[in-house]
């Protein structure tokens, strides 16, 4: 039997309690093996921003998905120098698990984006796209992609972006149920996000 990786990308700067409903709905839901999340090195889309060191966002990932049987979190996309492109990940992943189907974990927000991705085509050739929806966007397949596999994935709406949570850790105030309480400690420790 053909074994299912899921795989949740982003720069988990801080990874929070969004993140893993939307892992672990994506999981059951999908019938997913395992959920492998992938921070990213360079987003090509937040080239401009300031992210936190990649070695304190692995290692809230790590705390965060610690003790769940089903996760785990891989560094291809931090050990791989430049910008983090979906195609060059999906395709690492392809010749590393030759009899896994993949699925990338996404917002539907970013369904509409694929379109404008590196090499799209091979992207949604790689792998099945199961969605959250979001306010403001319907989930839809984008015309120019009509290969597209797609699937809603089901869970409660959760309104928590990380850009809020490192402005409310600046504003001194607090994130306690935001994000697992080993993230929320080791933040504190390491005085990540502080003015």
């Amino acid at each position: 039997m053909t074994a299912k990786l899921g795989i949740l990308g982003g720069t988990f700067d801080p990874i929070h309690v969004g993140h893993l409903v939307l892992a672990e709905q994506a999981r059951q839901q999908q019938g997913l093996d395992r959920v492998l999340f992938m921070p990213a090195s360079i987003p090509p889309h937040k080239t401009e921003l300031s992210i936190t060191d990649p070695k304190h966002r692995l290692e809230m990932v790590r705390i965060a998905i610690g003790g769940h049987p089903h996760f785990s979190v891989s560094t291809v996309e931090l050990d791989r120098p430049g910008l983090s492109y979906t195609i060059d990940t999906l395709q690492s992943l392809h010749q590393a698990n030759r009899d896994t189907e993949l699925c990338l974990i996404v917002g539907a927000d970013t369904v509409a984006d694929v379109p404008h991705w590196r090499q799209p085509a091979d992207v949604v050739r790689l792998a099945s796209f199961a969605a959250a929806g979001r306010p403001g966007y319907s989930l839809s397949i984008p015309s120019s992609l009509p290969q597209m596999q797609l699937s809603l994935i089901e869970m409660p709406l959760l309104e928590i972006s990380s850009s809020d949570l490192r402005r409310r850790v600046q504003e001194g105030r607090s994130i306690r149920y935001l994000v697992p309480a080993g993230v929320e400690a080791y933040i504190q420790a390491k005085k990540l996000y502080q003015a």
